[in-house]
C-alpha cells in the first residue's frame, strides 16, 4: 500500500488553486509509493477558506497557519501565500520538522531567503521551491540535450516572460503592486522564473547589468477606487547576464506587453546547434543541429509527447498536456523525494541562488553598473 502524506496548504489564491488541483490529480494519474492526502487548507477569511476547502476537496480548513504548523498529523506544509509570509512560515515549519513546498520567489529579500535555507538545513527537513516550468517535459528534454553535449558549448541564452494584465492604469492597486507584500513586481513574479530556467539549463549566473521600470506610478485603491495609491514595484525588468561557463544572455520580464498573456520563451544557441521553447506551445521544442545533412538543415519541431520523453511514462503518447500538469509533476517529484528521503529539485538552495541574481539586478538598476552575483 502507498504511504499517505498529509498536506496542509497555506494560502488559497491563484497558486493555492493550482496546487490544490495538482494534489487531486497526482494519485489519479501517477504510480507512486507515496501519495498526498489533502488534509487542511488555511486562509485569512473564514468564509472564503471554508468555501475553498469544499470546492477543491480539502478535508479541513483553518485560519491559523501557526496552529497548522504545530499539528503532529501534518507531514508537508505547502506555502502559497504572498512573499512577505514565506520566511516566518518556512522557519516555523522547519522547526516543527515538516517537509516544505514553497512558492517562488523563495522570499521578498535575499536575507530572508538565506534565513529560510539555514532553517531547513539546521532542521534537516526536505524542502522544495515551486519553479514548476522546470517540470515541463520539453524544458526537461532541453536540459538533457544541453547536458549530453548535443548542443555543444552554449554561447547564448535569451529568455523573455511577457504578460499584459495590468496595462490599464485603472487596474486596482492590489498586493502585487506593493513591495512590502510582494518584494518586487515583474522581477520577482516573472523574471524569477526565467532566472531559474537560465540556471537550470545553462549554469550559474555570475554578473548582471539590469534596469527596472515602473510605467504606471499610481493605481486606484482596492477598497476605495476614487483614491489612488503609489505603486512601489517594477512593471518591467531587463538584464544582461554573464554565466560562469562563459555564456552570455538576456533576461526580460514585463507586465506591459499587450497581446502577450503568458509568453514565456527562451532560445539557446550552442556551438553545435540551437533550441527554442515557448510555454504557449508547451508540448513542443524546436531544435536545430549543424551536423544535419545540408539538404535537411533547419529547425525541426519535436512533439515532446512520447514515452521516451521526460514525465511521459504516465501520459498516453501523443496526448498533449497543459500548464496545470507542471504542478502535478512538482507534487509527484516531491512525493518521490519523501519516499526516498532525499532532497527534491529545485529546492531552497536554488531559491537562494535565484534570489541572489534578482538582488543583483535590483542593485544594478539603482547603480546603473554591472553587479557581481
Amino acid at each position: 500500500m502507498p504511504r499517505k502524506i498529509n498536506v496542509a496548504l497555506i494560502g488559497y489564491q491563484f497558486m493555492g488553486k493550482a496546487h490544490s488541483n495538482a494534489y487531486r490529480q497526482m494519485p489519479c494519474f501517477f504510480d507512486s509509493d507515496t501519495i498526498p492526502v489533502m488534509k487542511v487548507i488555511c486562509g485569512r477569511n473564514e468564509a472564503a477558506v471554508k468555501a475553498a476547502a469544499a470546492k477543491y476537496g480539502w478535508q479541513e480548513w483553518s485560519t491559523s497557519w501557526e496552529e497548522i504548523v504545530r499539528r503532529k498529523d501534518i507531514d508537508v506544509i505547502d506555502i502559497s501565500t504572498p512573499g512577505d509570509s514565506h520566511m516566518p512560515i518556512s522557519v516555523a515549519a522547519a522547526k516543527a520538522g515538516k517537509s516544505i513546498l514553497c512558492e517562488k520567489p523563495l522570499a521578498n529579500t535575499l536575507a530572508e531567503a538565506r534565513k529560510m535555507l539555514a532553517a531547513v538545513q539546521k532542521a534537516g527537513v526536505l524542502h522544495m521551491i515551486c519553479h514548476n516550468y522546470r517540470k515541463t517535459p520539453a524544458v526537461t528534454l532541453a536540459q538533457q540535450l544541453i547536458t549530453d553535449g548535443t548542443l555543444g558549448k552554449v554561447h547564448h541564452f535569451r529568455g523573455t516572460y511577457l504578460q499584459d494584465w495590468p496595462v490599464d492604469p485603472e487596474f486596482p492597486l492590489y498586493w502585487r503592486f506593493d513591495k512590502v507584500k510582494s518584494g518586487s513586481g515583474a522581477l520577482g513574479d516573472l523574471a524569477s522564473h526565467v532566472t531559474d530556467l537560465a540556471r537550470f539549463l545553462v549554469g550559474e549566473i555570475t554578473e548582471v547589468s539590469a534596469t527596472l521600470e515602473t510605467f504606471v506610478k499610481e493605481r486606484p485603491l482596492v477598497d476605495n477606487p476614487r483614491k489612488k495609491g503609489k505603486v512601489t514595484v517594477d512593471d518591467a525588468s531587463l538584464a544582461l547576464v554573464r554565466f560562469a561557463n562563459g555564456a552570455i544572455g538576456t533576461i526580460e520580464a514585463t507586465r506591459f506587453a499587450p497581446g502577450r498573456k503568458n509568453y514565456n520563451r527562451f532560445e539557446i544557441n550552442g556551438s553545435k546547434g540551437s533550441l527554442v521553447f515557448n510555454l504557449e506551445r508547451l508540448n513542443e521544442l524546436d531544435l536545430y543541429l549543424r551536423n544535419d545533412p545540408a539538404y535537411a538543415q533547419g529547425f525541426r519541431n519535436i512533439m515532446v509527447t512520447d514515452p521516451v520523453h521526460p514525465y511521459w511514462k504516465w501520459w498516453p503518447a501523443g496526448h498533449i498536456i497543459g500548464y496545470e500538469h507542471t504542478f502535478t509533476h512538482i507534487v509527484y517529484d516531491l512525493m518521490q523525494a519523501i519516499s526516498q528521503n532525499k532532497q527534491p529539485s529545485p529546492n531552497f538552495d536554488d531559491g537562494v541562488k535565484n534570489q541572489a541574481v534578482l538582488d543583483a539586478m535590483e542593485k544594478s538598476s539603482r547603480s546603473r553598473k554591472w553587479v557581481k552575483v
